[in-house]
Parts: C-alpha cells; sequence; structure tokens
C-alpha cells in the first residue's frame, strides 16, 4: 500500500547538519505512523524519532532529543529527519519506515512498511 523512498544521506561533519528526506508513494492515513531508524555495521537496529501522521506528535530517542527533529511536509507525504550536530558514532544506514496504528512507535518490528536506506556519514 505504501512505497517509501529515502534519500539525503551523505558526508557530514560533526557539528554540521543534514537533512533526510522520507517520501511515500501513497497516501498516509491520520493513522499512520512514520519512524526513522539506524543501523551501524555490526550493531542492532537502533530508533531515532518517529511521528504521527495525523496529530503531529513525535517521539525520540533520548540520544538525538534536541539535535533531531522529525517533522512532516506542509503538503505532500514527506517525513523529514533534520539532523543537527551530528556524532561520529552515528555514522549508520538510516531508513524511514510506516506501521498502520502504531502503539510502540520505538520498536522496528511494529513497522510494516520499510524504505531501502541511506548510508549517513559523519567525520570528526
Amino acid at each position: 500500500q505504501v512505497q517509501l523512498t529515502v534519500s539525503g544521506g551523505g558526508l557530514v561533519q560533526a557539528g554540521g547538519s543534514l537533512r533526510l528526506s522520507c517520501a511515500a508513494s501513497g497516501r498516509i492515513l491520520s493513522y499512520y505512523t512514520i519512524g526513522w531508524f539506524r543501523q551501524a555495521p555490526g550493531k542492532e537496529r537502533d530508533f531515532v524519532a518517529a511521528i504521527k501522521w495525523g496529530n503531529g506528535d513525535t517521539f525520540y530517542s533520548p540520544s538525538v532529543k534536541g539535535r533531531f527533529t522529525i517533522s512532516r511536509a506542509n503538503t505532500g507525504s514527506t517525513v523529514y529527519l533534520q539532523m543537527n550536530t551530528p556524532r561520529p558514532e552515528e555514522r549508520a544506514v538510516d531508513s524511514c519506515a510506516g506501521a498502520i496504528e502504531d502503539n510502540q512507535p520505538r520498536l522496528h518490528y511494529a513497522y510494516e512498511y520499510w524504505g531501502r536506506g541511506t548510508q549517513v556519514t559523519v567525520s570528526s
């Protein structure tokens, strides 16, 4: 029902900023949740942030709160992850995911739809 395309990854200097985009080909309904996850080589997939489409409620990993911002476009079906002052240890493949009526937005297995991910590399 939904296809997610991630873009915006690349190399960023620590202390800089980077914005990732997650574009949904299908319609995002009010009860959908869009989340961002990242996975470093040899590591588990970690939750980053999520947003509920209908009311705009957001959720953040404590490690990124205050630095990263998840938001949605005013029109269309795009969700952004604004990454301010990323850290070298946050080098990872970042993916967006969609969930239907997700009451566990921090758990990756609660999501039904996944984008392919984009590499984020943070230089010191």
